[in-house]
C-alpha cells in the first residue's frame, strides 16, 4: 500500500526591499498609533493628579510613568501590546498593515489563508524588532526569521482589495 503525504510548497516570498519599505511606512504608523495611545494614559494620570493623586518626588506625569517601580512595568506593557495588537489586528484579519499594503505585500499562513494570532505574537516575537528581514537577503525562497518560526510567510501581492 502506497503512502501519500500532503506537501506544501512554500512561494517564492518578497524581497528584503519590499519588507524594508513597508516595515519602515508602518513603523511611522504605529509611532503615530503609540504617541496617541501614551497620550490617553498621560493624560487620564495627569486629571488624576488634579483630582489629587500624589506624584511627589517625580519632575512630572512622563517622569511618574517610566520611573515609579510600581507603574513603571504596567506602562512598559501597556505600550507593547499596543504594538502587538496593532500588528495582530492586521495581520490576522487581512493580512496587511497599512504599510504592507501600500507596498502590495501580505502575509499568510504556509497552510493558506491568513495566519492566527499566535502566529503573529511568534512573528513580533522572533522579528527582532525587523532585523529578522535580513535573511530574505540569503534564503532562496526571500523568507526571514519570523517566516520559519511562524509558518508564514510575507508574498508580494498584485492586487490589493
Amino acid at each position: 500500500m502506497a503512502q501519500s503525504s500532503t506537501q506544501y510548497s512554500v512561494p517564492k516570498g518578497a524581497s528584503f526591499f519590499r519588507r524594508f519599505g513597508a516595515w519602515l511606512y508602518d513603523f511611522l504608523v504605529l509611532i503615530a498609533v503609540e504617541m496617541l495611545a501614551i497620550a490617553l494614559v498621560v493624560g487620564a494620570v495627569a486629571i488624576a493628579v488634579q483630582l489629587g493623586l500624589s506624584i511627589d518626588g517625580y519632575e512630572d506625569v512622563s517622569d511618574y510613568l517610566t520611573r515609579n517601580p510600581a507603574i513603571s512595568p504596567f506602562f512598559t506593557i501597556y505600550v507593547f501590546t499596543i504594538a502587538a495588537g496593532f500588528y495582530g489586528y492586521f495581520w490576522t484579519r487581512a493580512g496587511q498593515t497599512v504599510g504592507m499594503k501600500a507596498w502590495k505585500l501580505k502575509v499568510v499562513s504556509e497552510f493558506g489563508g491568513n495566519i492566527t494570532f499566535t502566529q503573529a505574537l511568534i512573528r513580533m516575537a522572533t522579528s527582532c524588532l525587523g532585523i529578522g528581514n535580513l535573511l530574505a537577503l540569503f534564503d532562496r525562497n526571500n523568507r526571514a526569521f519570523q517566516d520559519h518560526f511562524s509558518n508564514s510567510q510575507v508574498i508580494k501581492v498584485n492586487t490589493i482589495k
